[in-house]
């Protein structure tokens, strides 16, 4: 079979005309092969708003960058091992007025910030549009990720990525069997800005330049746009490394506050709608959490993964048996739907079926509700916290820092979610010290 053979027969989204017009254009045949290659150039990234499967994780490029550079210089592990932040009421009394937040954001900022006016506009805006309560904690939970992810570059540099997309390129052509004379010849074709597609990989340094390079291709393959329209290796970007699914989920919810340029995932791509969607994803959902950290956990994970991996550690208590503590409780497909397969913690949950006195239906629609704060509230979980504290003579934790080990071509040490909150928490707490009186 051959390889374009197998990609209709993976999934591809384009229709049969679609196909007909890429079989009739060589040089179609040349930028379609390109294109599947460059699709594997960079992997998904740390968060997602939909469910994703529960391990191994994939960290975002730059933030992969950021995690080692703290590795090398790790100045926040003496603040992350000082205990619970400073919370005196100064850093918990909301500011009331644009104005004061410009001001108050503006201290809060590391004070080796460059642009320090755009940063501090793009933070107050985004809680201005979002409706959120403007505190010195919440801004420097924000301040935080956006230090780590990015150092404050709207557009990141990710050292190597020119050598990780080549390295990727490559094992993808042979996954799909590509001749490389074929995709030699489609790397000498000029791209849209003059340049060959091999230069503008070999000068590759972001994640936007990646992104842009892709949609070049798709948008000279007839079809290109409907037919691709899934397979844009970026799936995370900007200052905060958010998800670009999130965006275009979170606009739907509630409006964007920029005129759109072009498409929501360019948006991502700048610092206001980075800032935007990123402290959107950190803090616009409600939590019970007692500390940020979760939230910085959940940020990398997942939003619940924290509660949900302390779900998972009360249940490992009473079953006796031992669990992945990943914060998923079922298992996903790519598109965020339930998977038929049950997970490792759905079939531990259904073997107390009795001690619970819950059946396998009142289960599993328990179980459905682990991304909303809703799940607290059902019978599952109010049952199974009752049985662990009883068995084991303690109230037991409702919210745990995950254990994830993150995967990546980015990543070359190891690294896991809690290294990566401990991190943003060296620097949250760094940043609260800034705003103390």
């Amino acid at each position: 079979m051959s390889w374009l053979a197998r990609y209709g027969a993976e999934g591809g989204s384009g229709s049969p005309r679609h196909l007909q017009l890429l079989l009739g254009s060589p040089t179609a045949w040349l930028l379609m092969a390109l294109v599947m290659v460059a699709a594997g150039c960079a992997g998904d990234g740390g968060y997602e708003s939909r469910p994703s499967p529960p391990t191994p994780r994939e960290t975002s490029t730059s933030g992969a960058a950021a995690l080692q550079r703290e590795a090398r210089h790790p100045a926040g592990a003496a603040a992350s091992a000082r205990g619970a932040p400073p919370t005196g009421s100064q850093l918990l009394t909301p500011v009331t007025s644009e104005r004061e937040a410009r001001v108050l954001v503006d201290r809060l900022l590391p004070t080796n910030v460059s642009d320090r006016a755009a940063w501090t506009g793009d933070i107050t805006r985004a809680f201005v549009a979002l409706r959120m309560t403007m505190t010195a904690e919440r801004f420097c939970a924000a301040i935080a990720v956006i230090g780590q992810e990015s150092g404050f570059q709207s557009d990141p540099t990710v050292p190597g990525l020119a050598g990780i997309a080549w390295r990727q390129i490559e094992q993808r052509r042979e996954k799909y069997g590509i001749p490389k004379a074929v995709l030699d010849l489609a790397l000498l074709k000029p791209s849209p800005d003059g340049r060959s597609y091999r230069v503008r990989i070999d000068a590759l340094r972001t994640e936007a330049q990646m992104n842009a390079l892709y949609e070049d291709l798709s948008s000279e393959v007839p079809g290109g746009r409907t037919l691709l329209a899934g397979f844009n290796p970026i799936r995370t970007g900007g200052p905060m490394q958010v998800s670009v699914a999130f965006a275009e989920e979170q606009v739907l919810e509630k409006p964007y506050p920029y005129p759109v340029r072009d498409s929501v995932r360019k948006e991502v791509f700048t610092r206001r709608g980075g800032v935007y969607f990123g402290i959107a994803s950190l803090l616009d959902y409600p939590a019970s959490y007692g500390q940020m950290i979760h939230r910085f956990a959940d940020f990398n994970a997942g939003r619940y993964s924290s509660r949900n991996a302390a779900f998972q550690d009360a249940l490992a208590r009473v079953s006796g048996q031992k669990l992945s503590l990943d914060g998923d409780l079922l298992r996903y497909r790519a598109d965020g739907s339930p998977a038929a397969e049950a997970s490792e913690t759905q079939r531990v949950t259904l073997s107390l079926r009795s001690r619970l006195n819950l059946g396998e239906g009142d289960i599993l629609r328990d179980l459905r509700l682990e991304k909303s704060l809703a799940f607290e509230q059902t019978p599952l979980y109010l049952r199974l916290y009752a049985l662990a504290d009883s068995t084991t003579g303690e109230r037991r934790p409702r919210e745990l820092i995950p254990r994830i080990a993150l995967k990546s071509p980015k990543i070359t040490r190891p690294l896991t979610t809690e290294w990566f909150a401990r991190r943003v928490d060296g620097r949250f707490r760094q940043c609260l010290e800034r705003g103390e009186p």
